[in-house]
């Protein structure tokens, strides 16, 4: 086994030429998709890239901070309105950005309050009361178009030269991967150590003198930044918003997300958002087929339930979560430790 020598080797992103080396593959690949597949595909990666930065706060408070959160989507919802106002306003994207994620920073502050003193399903129930309200507050405001929604205008991004769709998949992509190195470097410092600790023990950490209101609140501040990037980011993929789109069962698939990449891990976030964003679709094609869905629909006429077919996905969804959790639980990030260690340990 090799053991690390010195601080810089814990807190450095690559941990070998290797690692940098596929890393850079991948990103060049990633640069040149556009040029390679039609638009359809550039929408699945740009869907992929926002759940990728929702993943990645969600699990800096759960995986991390071990603090739970069932109102996710009201954070998303939050960016992705400011984003709405302020690019009609005619602010610039760049700061649009930016204020999307500070003043979804904030409110998740206020939020995290709470967390001070509650934990477990308590708080569960407190975020989810969140994520509720903000769906209802939102539809009350004519400002941001009530129930009938707002839409979102486009951004400038003819000084490219590419097309539209093209431009916006690079914007994409670039803020995704400043994301993770964002997420990653928070983690490898000490404020993600002490994350960590409260995670493993509360009591403890404050016994080694870290302030556990701070890093709580300052937690959830961080995990709603992320979310009202990946707002912002939602409002420029959808083009129009309305408060129906920010459900519980986003919240839910959010938190599953986590859960099935791997519980404190940012590659565990990256890959879980991948593949649950694949699943998702791979699941609506499934159950569009007319086999499958003549199927779906005989045994919903058996239990008398009309409504089966339009619920059957998540119903298989949770019995792959279920899956997961029983045979590998650590996620797909546990996985793909297991293959790394394998093929550096073969032939023995």
């Amino acid at each position: 086994m090799k053991l690390k020598k010195e601080y810089f080797e814990d807190v450095k992103f690559f941990r070998n030429r290797a690692s940098a080396f596929w890393a850079m593959v991948l990103i060049l690949t990633l640069v040149s998709f556009p040029f390679l597949f039609k638009t359809y595909y550039l929408s699945i990666l740009n869907l992929m890239a926002l759940n990728v930065i929702v993943a990645l706060g969600l699990n800096i408070l759960v995986g991390n901070t071990g603090q739970i959160s069932l109102g996710h989507a009201g954070f998303v919802a939050i960016g992705a309105y400011t984003t709405a106002f302020l690019l009609q306003v005619g602010i610039p994207f760049v700061f649009t950005l930016i204020l999307a994620g500070l003043i979804t920073a904030l409110v998740g502050a206020f939020l995290g309050i709470p967390s001070l003193r509650l934990e477990g399903p308590y708080l569960a129930i407190v975020t989810l009361g969140f994520g509720l309200a903000v769906m209802v507050i939102i539809g009350r405001m004519d400002v941001f178009g009530g129930r009938m929604g707002m839409s979102i205008p486009r951004i400038k991004l003819g000084w490219t030269g590419l097309k539209y769709d093209e431009a916006l998949y690079y914007v994409f992509l670039l803020i995704t991967i400043f994301m993770i190195f964002f997420a990653q470097n928070i983690l490898k410092s000490r404020i993600g150590r002490a994350f960590s600790a409260i995670r493993d023990s509360d009591i403890a950490a404050s016994v080694i003198g870290i302030n556990l209101s701070y890093y709580k609140t300052l937690s959830f501040a961080i995990s709603a930044f992320f979310a009202g990037i990946a707002g912002c980011l939602w409002a420029l993929y959808l083009q129009f918003l309305t408060p129906g789109a920010f459900t519980l069962m986003m919240s839910v698939l959010s938190l599953a997300t986590v859960v099935l990449g791997g519980l404190g891990s940012v590659t565990g976030s990256v890959l879980g958002a991948v593949v649950m964003t694949f699943l998702n679709l791979q699941l609506d094609k499934i159950v569009d087929l007319p086999v499958i869905g003549d199927l779906i629909s005989g045994f919903s006429n058996a239990f008398m339930n009309p409504s089966g077919i339009a619920n059957i996905k998540w119903v298989l969804t949770g019995l792959i979560l279920i899956a997961v959790i029983l045979f590998e639980p650590l996620g797909i990030n546990g996985l793909w430790i297991r293959v790394k260690r394998y093929w550096r340990l073969w032939p023995f």
